[in-house]
């Protein structure tokens, strides 16, 4: 018979991308993120450990074998929930985890002149609401997770890992852009994905929120991987880009027949929320019926109301020009735009844990900016040995701006990007996002 621990073995490496999502103590997420990279390494197996170790088991206690899986689940439940603090409490390391370049990253977190964190930013009074459409599948309670001034950071899930997706489901058709997807996915589960994505009561799943029927249609391999995962990224955006795509088309036909009226995009999300066939009955935008009313049209007004956020979140810099070297660094980093900050996080290969902290996103930036060329030390203290320091109004965009600063140096090191703007991972619970350059600020110019 195979060895039965399997089965629990398999489960809590699964269960490790819950702990790096939720706000745990920096010592828990560090041993998640250990685990999780034995789950990485080893992914090909588990799936077979797991059906192999039920499969050996006589077939009369199968689904109790299930059952028991389904019960450990439960048990790490609550054996996490004891260590799960209120969001933002921890701002900086524990005490006397501050390291040295020999022994660790000496990033803090900014911390803003008079104050003792970063304000904690508006979590949404049911972020991860599971509230159903007239089909019992969609959410539209999340928060917009991000990364520009003045946003709302969403407490789990991440934009950054969808980005890329989103942008090229974009281009599908003219109809449908990749803030619209964006805001979308915001309004359907927050960004979340694989194992942690909620099923609605109606049974939709994954970052999507598909119906069995619809994924079936819908549901194909986009990233080569072999599967037409439900749960994941690219499978999901993709799908929902050609869905979203072949909706605007029938609107429009219908439109010209003049069996529907309305902004065709209006129609299309709402669509994609209360079905198509509501939209040809209503002869427009779906209406009369309490769920059309209560849930579809303000799931409509919210997606249309948050996609300039998320267009600016594709296009952050606006009319800036980026170029040359110092350009590169600037977007490099921005290609983590809504990436959790993760205290010792990252260095010149990219995100680690799940995320960044200040120094391991700077190393990344200028690192592949260059093309391996310039490897930056991996704390802010040490970095700001590198290059020449520059009055703050002279600096240019890929420039270093460092603060927060303390006996032993600056605490906090962040990007520039022009018109008095930087990117940066700011602290424990925080996104990397831009935002105004802070008082103390000193600038280094870092390029040879």
């Amino acid at each position: 018979m195979s060895d039965p621990a399997a089965i629990i073995v398999a489960f809590v490496v699964a269960a490790t991308g819950a702990v790096q999502g939720a706000n745990l103590p920096e010592p828990v997420k560090d041993r998640a993120a250990d685990i999780a990279q034995v789950a990485r390494d080893s992914e090909p197996e588990l799936a077979q450990r797991i059906d192999g170790a039920i499969a050996g088991l006589p077939e009369s206690v199968h689904e109790q074998a299930r059952q028991g899986v389904d019960d450990a689940a439960h048990a790490a439940e609550e054996a996490v929930a004891p260590y799960v603090p209120a969001p933002l409490q921890q701002t900086s390391p524990p005490a006397g985890e501050h390291g040295s370049a020999a022994t660790g990253p000496t990033d803090t977190g900014w911390q803003p002149p008079g104050e003792s964190a970063l304000s904690p930013p508006a979590w949404s009074s049911d972020p991860f609401g599971e509230s159903a459409d007239a089909g019992g599948e969609r959410d539209d309670t999340a928060a917009i997770p991000y990364a520009l001034s003045g946003v709302t950071v969403h407490p789990v899930g991440s934009f950054a890992i969808f980005a890329p997706w989103f942008a090229k489901a974009g281009e599908l058709c003219d109809g449908v852009t990749a803030p619209t997807l964006a805001a979308l996915y915001n309004a359907e589960n927050g960004f979340r994905y694989g194992p942690s994505a909620p099923v609605s009561p109606s049974g939709a799943r994954g970052p999507g929120q598909f119906m069995p029927a619809t994924w079936q249609k819908y549901g194909k391999d986009a990233d080569g991987d072999g599967v037409a995962d439900i749960l994941g990224v690219a499978d999901s955006v993709m799908a929902s880009g050609h869905l979203m795509c072949d909706m605007f088309d029938q609107i429009d036909t219908w439109k010209s027949n003049r069996l529907v009226s309305g902004d065709t995009l209006d129609l299309t999300i709402a669509g994609y929320n209360a079905g198509l066939g509501a939209v040809l009955q209503s002869g427009g935008m779906p209406s009369g019926h309490p769920d059309y009313e209560n849930q579809t049209k303000p799931y409509v007004a919210k997606i249309r109301a948050s996609q300039d956020q998320f267009a600016k979140m594709f296009s952050p810099f606006g009319s800036l020009s980026l170029s040359g070297i110092g350009g590169s660094i600037v977007q490099r980093a921005s290609e983590f735009l809504g990436l959790p900050y993760v205290w010792g996080g990252g260095g010149v290969n990219g995100p680690s844990g799940g995320g960044f902290d200040c120094s391991g996103l700077t190393s990344y930036a200028v690192y592949a900016a260059t093309d391996g060329r310039l490897t930056l030390p991996r704390t802010s203290e040490t970095q700001w040995s590198i290059g020449n320091e520059v009055p703050l109004e002279q600096a240019q965009p890929g420039d270093l701006l460092f603060g927060n600063w303390g006996p032993d140096g600056p605490g906090h090191v962040a990007i520039y990007i022009g018109n008095g703007q930087m990117i940066h991972a700011p602290t424990t619970g925080d996104v990397v996002r831009i935002g105004p350059v802070f008082d103390g600020m000193k600038a280094r110019h870092v390029l040879p």
